[in-house]
């Protein structure tokens, strides 16, 4: 298939795009660098204008949603690079002769807004703060191809890990040192999933031809935030027993805050429910295959 990614540049989109290769598709990624290629075999566009007909989108453009602190201008930002960008995609496919058969666009697990311990499939209410109100936006605009006739998937997705990008590369300097340690009393949902299951998630969006909705990309072994810390110091062979306060997190990131000390217990029912089997459903396995013996 002819498959148009946004976001392909990034850390899930370049493996996407290295998976997709794999299986003897094209992708073309739309970016703002046409000439910089993330690997051979890539085609990239500045525009929308230069893509011709494809089979499938895979939406994954926004701003990384920790980096900045949250000023009006920054928030018009992240609302612009997800809405905005889903807005343009919507138009381009409403001019076109033969429309893509497939839209896999991205969310997060903070359209749940915080929540206690409760666990979550697709069907939970939505939040109500800043990261909720973004990630509703963001799927409306997305499911509104579906009155173009493209069958539509929104993908609700965790902490993502893998040790060259997102949180975690954040989080092994500190762990390795052995100051690493939960973030304000530990007791908040962590979420998350290994890039390889997400990728895996996103390709068998594509080529399940039942697949539309919501779907949540998170593992099935979510755990505290404290667990999450004991979990990664005994796979790094490192004490963590550190705790960061709250004040000092808030005091740091002000509002964006909220997302380090509040979660979710997210589940992935609708996957599980269809058939999608994961490779890493454990926080430890995961860990283990990510980073493999301590000193590697």
């Amino acid at each position: 298939m002819q498959i148009l990614i946004t976001g392909g540049t990034g850390f899930i989109g370049r493996r996407l795009c290295a998976r997709l290769l794999a299986d003897g598709h094209t992708p073309i990624v739309l970016t703002r660098r046409p000439g910089r290629t993330p690997q051979p075999g890539i085609h990239s566009v500045g525009t929308l204008a230069e893509v011709g007909p494809v089979q499938a989108v895979v939406n994954l453009a926004g701003e990384p949603l920790m980096d900045g602190r949250w000023s009006e201008a920054r928030k018009q930002a992240l609302h612009d690079s997800r809405i905005g960008t889903t807005q343009a995609l919507l138009a381009w496919m409403a001019a076109l002769p033969e429309r893509p058969q497939v839209l896999v666009s991205g969310s997060a697990i903070g359209w749940y807004g915080p929540r206690d311990s409760t666990p979550l499939d697709e069907t939970a209410s939505p939040g109500h703060d800043f990261a909720a109100m973004l990630c509703r936006q963001w799927e409306a605009e997305a499911l509104k191809a579906e009155a173009l006739g493209v069958r539509t998937c929104v993908l609700r997705t965790g902490i993502v890990l893998e040790r060259e990008g997102g949180a975690l590369q954040k989080m092994l300097p500190p762990f390795r040192m052995g100051l690493g340690g939960p973030m304000g009393d530990g007791r908040q949902w962590m979420s998350w999933i290994h890039r390889e299951d997400l990728v895996g998630m996103i390709l068998w969006l594509l080529a399940n031809g039942r697949a539309r909705g919501a779907y949540n990309g998170t593992a099935p072994g979510t755990v505290t935030n404290r667990t999450f810390a004991t979990t990664l110091g005994e796979v790094l062979q490192r004490p963590a027993r550190l705790t960061t306060p709250a004040f000092a997190l808030r005091l740091a990131f002000g509002e964006r805050a909220g997302l380090l000390l509040t979660g979710q217990n997210v589940q992935p029912a609708h996957a599980l429910a269809e058939g999608f089997t994961f490779q890493h459903p454990s926080l430890a396995g995961a860990l283990q295959a990510i980073l493999g013996a301590p000193d590697d």
